[in-house]
């Protein structure tokens, strides 16, 4: 009976000294490096130097892992948001740390993605939300207006991460646009006329302008909509 109590106090003692807090952390670095399918618990436990009950004592399954990452990453993007900004530079703040976030952390786009009611979602949507609120936009329009601003976020960000896994880390991202452009101009001018015409910008445009480009045309369309309802 002593010996089990013993047993007891040194397991909490353990769980007590392996907080989530460095499980999260760990948890980002193996996805960041090795991706999602390299992050098992006995892969964790190594990197922590742990036993894998020591950290089921914090998380239950994978699944909860990858959501406290995602949480984690997406708390600090919400934190380094300016605070008493005009509502639109503050939609752009969010939108571009979310941008760059994803960029960083590809795997955080999968997640968000893959559950879109996960705690992470909500707080994307409640600050784009409360944004959307302040610019002064009716009510029964909120909704619509908040959901657009949020799907062409992530749905941006995880097109821009899922296209730099596509090539090697070293590769010229000028060269490799270059020659896609270069086939575009070849394509048949009756078929693809636009296509020909943007292909000059293509090897040298920035993606996060062109992106932010994206939330201002939202962000105007979502003025001239509120100044029509007046």
């Amino acid at each position: 009976m002593a010996l089990m109590a013993t047993k007891t106090q040194r397991t909490e003692r353990r769980a007590d000294a392996l907080s989530k807090a460095r499980i999260v952390e760990a948890a980002i670095e193996i996805l960041d490096t090795t991706g999602e399918s390299a992050l098992t618990f006995r892969v964790l436990a190594a990197r922590l130097a742990t036993g894998s009950g020591a950290i089921y004592w914090h998380v239950a399954n994978k699944n909860d892992l990858l959501a406290a990452t995602t949480d984690d990453v997406i708390a600090r993007v919400m934190t380094d948001v300016i605070g008493g900004s005009a509502p639109g530079e503050a939609i752009r703040g969010i939108a571009l740390g979310l941008f760059d976030a994803i960029d960083a952390h590809p795997w955080v786009g999968a997640q968000l993605s893959r559950e879109p009611w996960q705690s992470a979602m909500l707080q994307i949507f409640e600050s784009v939300g409360e944004q959307v609120q302040a610019l002064g936009v009716a009510e029964p329009e909120q909704f619509n207006a908040a959901s657009a601003l949020v799907n062409y976020i992530l749905g941006c960000a995880g097109q821009n991460a899922a296209n730099a896994r596509l090539a090697p880390r070293e590769t010229d991202r000028s060269a490799v646009l270059a020659s896609v452009a270069a086939r575009w101009t070849k394509l048949d001018p009756a078929q693809y006329p636009f296509v020909r015409q943007v292909a000059a910008q293509l090897p040298e445009h920035d993606d996060r302008e062109q992106f932010l480009a994206g939330i201002d045309l939202i962000l105007a369309g979502i003025e001239a909509a509120r100044q029509a309802a007046r």
